[in-house]
């Protein structure tokens, strides 16, 4: 296990997290092409989002074990040719089925390339360090596709899966230095984590991914806004965000793992409901930026955690596949919620469900502090079970 990350070893973990989650990071864009190309309502769009983005959970979720043993280069690899075929395609449709069934073909792909990267993650010696520099490395390339989608779609619809289907290429090559666990840890680590800790991550994943494939839209309708300035707002978000990668760890060591978590998730709650319910273009720019602030610092301590509980990696791409499950039900959800209930409903009824959702993740985080502390191992299962 490498005690240094190093500058090909970064590269090659930004450049697999990124592709593999490419499709929920850029959501709020795609389903913006989904509705205006097949003329799609909210909730039809959402489904085609939902559809994608569940491949790509179900397919990481089912590889996780896989991923945990060596010959991730490979699995990668195999997942970013399949990728860029699925994307081609995907942006040749022009009728709801083709784009449903296109875009499963996409998720699924990008769930092989998502397993074995964030499984990587877990094959370093600091952990922290190597979630913080994924986490912020696949930020900022969301954010230059969240700007570059709408402009290349402006000049052809679905000219923005070609530009996805184009990053497969340097990524195949980036890839190639990812991290490998040590052989007796990926034979020794059998466990996963517990039902209750999946299902807490889904439901949170469900509401935080869920709202922010919709930011878009709710930003356009009720702020004034054309998508040009909305997309733009949330690109800036995103990065100025990253902050939030970079403290999270900090936070957790000064003021203690469950205090900071538990103040990250509920500004994070407050900042996302007043996303959803504001039409001052200048407060829902705040707001977004604190939201997404508190997002990754909360995402880059999980993932961290997990890793420190399951050095063979397993965790992190069962938890990477929890929440992309939970990711692919989001948009549907939102969609349903904005049509029959409201902004205001959901912005409630979701910064309640997020406090909730995240308390199987508080525990498993103060497990993984508590085995730093004592310096004694925890059998896989312990953390998150009972």
């Amino acid at each position: 296990m490498p005690k240094v990350l190093s500058l090909g070893a970064a590269a090659a973990l930004v450049a697999g997290v990124a592709m593999g989650s490419a499709g929920t990071n850029v959501m709020p864009v795609f389903i913006d092409d989904f509705a205006s190309r097949a003329g799609l309502s909210g909730a039809g769009a959402g489904l085609v989002g939902a559809a994608q983005l569940t491949a790509t959970a179900v397919v990481t979720l089912l590889l996780a074990a896989r991923a945990a043993r060596t010959g991730r280069v490979a699995m990668v690899r195999l997942g970013l040719v399949l990728a860029a075929f699925g994307a081609l395609w995907v942006a040749l449709a022009d009728d709801p089925v083709t784009l449903l069934l296109t875009n499963l073909l996409l998720g699924a792909a990008l769930g092989i390339v998502y397993a074995a990267a964030t499984a990587s993650l877990a094959a370093t010696e600091d952990s922290d360090r190597a979630s913080a520099v994924a986490v912020a490395g696949t930020v900022v390339v969301a954010a230059l596709m969240i700007v570059a989608v709408p402009l290349v779609n402006e000049q052809w619809a679905g000219a923005g899966f070609l530009l996805l289907a184009a990053c497969c290429v340097p990524a195949w090559f980036l890839v190639g230095t990812l991290p490998e666990s040590p052989a007796a840890t990926t034979k020794a680590a059998t466990g996963r984590p517990s039902a209750v800790l999946l299902i807490g991550t889904a439901a949170l994943w469900t509401i935080t991914q869920g709202t922010w494939a919709y930011a878009s839209v709710l930003g356009r309708e009720h702020t004034g806004l054309d998508a040009t300035a909305v997309s733009l707002i949330l690109a800036v978000s995103s990065v100025v965000a990253l902050a939030g990668a970079v403290a999270g760890t900090p936070a957790a060591r000064r003021f203690g793992r469950l205090r900071s978590m538990v103040v990250f998730v509920v500004v994070e709650a407050i900042s996302m409901a007043v996303v959803v319910i504001s039409d001052e273009p200048a407060l829902f720019t705040a707001a977004a930026v604190v939201w997404q602030a508190c997002q990754l610092a909360v995402l880059v301590q999980m993932v961290a955690a997990a890793a420190v509980l399951d050095p063979s990696g397993r965790w992190v791409a069962s938890l990477s596949g929890s929440s992309a499950l939970g990711t692919g039900a989001g948009p549907l959800a939102v969609g349903l919620l904005l049509d029959h209930a409201g902004p205001g409903v959901l912005g409630a009824v979701f910064a309640l469900g997020m406090v909730v959702a995240s308390l199987p993740l508080l525990r498993m985080t103060t497990a993984a502090d508590n085995r730093v502390a004592a310096g004694v191992p925890i059998p896989a299962g312990d953390a998150s079970s009972g």
